[in-house]
């Protein structure tokens, strides 16, 4: 006969299998309290952060903003059809104002693009040079 306290068979009929005494209450059992000790809570359920942030929702939050902003434009352009002439060294073009303004603002942030991009390829090649000579000593 075991004379251990949890030992199963020390438990009357009416006991389920591990819910012995010592085992606290059920987690469905609604007549007592949760009396866990506050610091063995999860962090973020601790500070009542809920759910994470996640890549899957910065994506969908990107993509409903971006959708949003494209319909905004689309307004933009339809509100501003006047045509306007413009003059590119010896070429000349007519289009409707907000065509002009989106080209515009693609070719700014084309430009602003190639300056990031050279940017980072500086960053990385010094980073790559600081790395190879930390690795000859």
């Amino acid at each position: 006969m075991s004379t251990t306290p949890d030992d199963p068979s020390n438990f009357p009929p009416d006991v389920p299998a591990g819910r012995g005494p010592g085992t606290g209450a059920a987690p469905t059992d609604p007549a007592q309290p949760d009396t866990s000790p506050a610091g063995t809570e999860h962090p973020d359920i601790a500070r009542r952060k809920g759910i994470k942030h996640t890549r899957v929702g910065a994506t969908w939050t990107g993509l409903v903003i971006g959708i949003v902003v494209l319909v905004l434009l689309l307004v933009f352009i339809l509100q501003n059809l006047d045509s306007v002439t413009l003059e590119l060294f010896a070429w000349d073009f007519t289009l409707p104002l907000g065509v002009t303004l989106l080209f515009a603002a693609i070719a700014g942030a084309v430009i602003m693009a190639l300056a990031g991009g050279v940017r980072i390829i500086q960053i990385r090649r010094a980073a790559n040079r600081q790395r190879r000579l930390n690795s000859n000593f």
